[in-house]
């Protein structure tokens, strides 16, 4: 695939992605409904860093405008670090340091982060097996849990919108929404790589909502850069890039 990236390209990946993403969410609120009958006999709540759902026999509030406010905050802020930014990646990458995230450039980073069913970009905090190989191939000691931090391959061009929809996670996250825990973010990719996994049906209610925010931050982030994307390069140049190559991180 070429090392250039083409808007076109990333246009194919971010339907299919979204997608994927919306029959996830339907099969999930159907398992939410079946749980929701058992859960409203007794009344419960769950919470997250900035919301709440609390369930009765009669009804079902979510309290979660905190979380919409955060979401246009994140959006308002990446738009602006991304005009200045002057599609240069290594802009994002400087920021992203001086934040005190750590960017690490690796031979062949998606074939080594392959091996634990990741991708190159915005890695959230690992533990387990997880954490300890990332630990290693960063160099950064044995422990069983990483932080967040990037991982991008130095033998090939950093796409920057790629990196842009990476960095916007990223963001999402130092914001402190929803969805980017380990265990959430576990299940989220299990679910989405295999829609049909029996393990599903044992997801609990609380398990449904987290991955569910998994979901729409992976969502806001697709949706953001392809508006930057239509705003730059419009839909005709999109349109134009048919035959040409793809994106790298």
């Amino acid at each position: 695939m070429n090392d250039t990236f083409y808007p076109l390209i990333y246009y194919y990946e971010y339907n299919m992605r979204n997608f994927i993403r919306e029959i996830s969410k339907k099969i999930l609120a159907k398992r939410k409904e079946k749980a929701l009958k058992i859960l409203k006999e007794s009344g419960t709540t769950f919470s997250n860093q900035t919301g709440k759902t609390i369930i009765s026999s009669t009804e079902t509030v979510k309290l979660n405008s905190k979380t919409l406010q955060i979401v246009e905050e994140v959006k308002e802020a990446v738009k602006n670090i991304n005009k200045t930014s002057n599609n240069n990646p290594e802009k994002l990458i400087d920021y992203i340091r001086a934040e005190g995230t750590r960017v690490y450039k690796l031979h062949n980073a998606s074939k080594i982060l392959e091996k634990i069913n990741e991708h190159t970009g915005f890695l959230c905090e690992m533990q387990g097996i997880k954490g300890l190989y990332v630990n290693i191939i960063t160099g950064t000691g044995l422990s069983l849990n990483s932080k967040p931090l990037f991982i991008i391959s130095s033998n090939k061009k950093t796409d920057y919108y790629a990196l842009l929809r990476e960095f916007y996670l990223w963001y999402s996250m130092k914001k402190s929404l929803p969805g980017f825990e380990f265990k959430t973010q576990e299940k989220f990719k299990k679910y989405i790589r295999n829609m049909n996994n029996p393990d599903i049906k044992q997801l609990s209610y609380g398990d449904m909502l987290s991955i569910q925010e998994a979901i729409n931050r992976d969502k806001e982030a697709n949706e953001f850069v392809m508006d930057i994307i239509r705003e730059k390069e419009g839909s005709a140049q999109i349109l134009g890039n048919i035959q040409k190559g793809g994106a790298n991180i």
